[in-house]
């Protein structure tokens, strides 16, 4: 049994980002922009509906304050502006959901955030700190092994292990960054055969050849990878058809 999310909801106005209402239909889990790196009140609420009509899990994906750069550029936020920007996007969302009769079930970083949350002990702990003061049962999704993981484990919320189908990773477990060859991977039978050995093992192949052991709960999917409906159909079919369920952590 394993979890499929997806980053969804990051369109903003008249920029149509990925196609949500397909890759809704797949995954069990998403990941809902709250504003600040994309997405905004209407795309939410539509996030919300259609999370509503397929029984996914709703999940918050707060990054930094950076449209422009899609929240992919590391800014140098203080540890008490991280948790309160979190905090201002995780009550809209979660608001947005309310009134719909939902409620955020999870809350995951987005872009250079998340990985700043892997190794900075001081922003993960106000950020872990942040959830456990809005609601102390709401999981954290993030990478292994992380500072992340360590903080959550501190604020008494459970801490949700993810792995990347389309993404390269590096003998550390950190991702391949960006624009480096191997950082993405956009064919759906790699990314189907990606899927089946971290399911099954709870590892995957570094790119120098070493291997990189995760032990994942969830495996994320980018809903604005090129061809991103195709592989997260072609992943779901695979890990179904080996047997794994695929079912929400949240």
């Amino acid at each position: 049994m394993i979890d499929l999310n997806s980053d969804l909801g990051e369109s903003f106005g008249a920029w149509r980002v990925g196609d949500d209402e397909a890759m809704f239909a797949v995954v069990s889990s998403a990941n809902v922009a709250c504003g600040f790196h994309a997405g905004d009140p209407l795309t939410m609420a539509e996030s919300v509906g259609r999370a509503a009509r397929h029984g996914v899990a709703l999940g918050a994906h707060p990054g930094y304050r950076d449209l422009v750069g899609f929240g992919r550029r590391a800014l140098d936020t203080s540890p008490a502006e991280v948790a309160a920007e979190l905090l201002a996007q995780l009550g809209a969302l979660d608001g947005i959901a309310r009134g719909s009769g939902l409620r955020v079930r999870y809350v995951k970083a987005h872009g250079a955030l998340y990985h700043r949350l892997a190794s900075d002990d001081a922003a993960a702990h106000a950020f872990a700190e942040a959830v456990a003061r809005y609601d102390p049962t709401l999981p954290l999704l993030g990478p292994p092994s992380s500072a992340l993981e360590r903080a959550a484990d501190a604020a008494g919320l459970r801490f949700a292990r993810e792995a990347f189908v389309d993404r390269g990773y590096v003998a550390d477990g950190s991702l391949v960054p960006r624009g480096e060859p191997g950082a993405i991977v956009d064919d759906p039978a790699a990314a189907a055969e990606r899927a089946l050995e971290l399911a099954e093992t709870g590892g995957i192949a570094a790119d120098d050849g070493s291997r990189v052991e995760l032990a994942p709960d969830s495996l994320c999917l980018h809903g604005d990878t090129p061809g991103a409906v195709a592989m997260a159909r072609a992943v779901r079919d695979a890990l179904e058809a080996a047997g794994v369920e695929i079912r929400a952590f949240a």
